[in-house]
């Protein structure tokens, strides 16, 4: 995930610095993203995570969610995370699949925030879905 990522931002902003380090476990992520911030100079920060289909594996998706948001709160930064749960899908492939869609939409959606934020505002209630086809928009039947 960590891959596509880089080569994704890179292909929407060339010029950027990008600055990837690799954590043991998702619980570490907060931690990382906060050194990112203010070790780094970070204006944004992208974390990838793949939590597995036990109780635990939600519980420490949970428990890192909520420390991201902590640290997006008292940093004033943009985090956004990305994450694969096993439980999305029994196949390999389609897990793969859903990894690489989800990875390069919010990388675009990292840009835009930084760069861009009125693009956000024009795919408001449209539907957009990160790792799965979009739905359509509100109203269209298809929700």
């Amino acid at each position: 995930m960590g891959e596509i990522a880089v080569n994704e931002l890179r292909k929407l902003i060339p010029s950027a610095e990008i600055v990837r380090i690799t954590v043991p476990g998702i619980k570490d992520l907060p931690g990382a993203a906060k050194r990112l911030i203010t070790r780094e100079n970070c204006d944004g920060v992208i974390t990838l995570g793949w939590v597995g289909k036990r109780e635990a594996d939600k519980f420490s998706y949970l428990s890192m969610s909520i420390g991201l948001i902590m640290v997006e709160i008292l940093t004033e930064k943009i985090l956004i995370d990305v994450t694969v749960h096993e439980d999305e899908s029994e196949d390999p492939r389609e897990l793969y699949n859903i990894a690489v869609d989800r990875v390069k939409k919010h990388c675009k959606n990292l840009v835009d925030l930084l760069v861009n934020p009125s693009e956000l505002v024009k795919n408001a209630g449209k539907g957009k879905r990160q790792g799965y086809g979009d739905v359509g928009p509100i109203g269209s039947g298809n929700h």
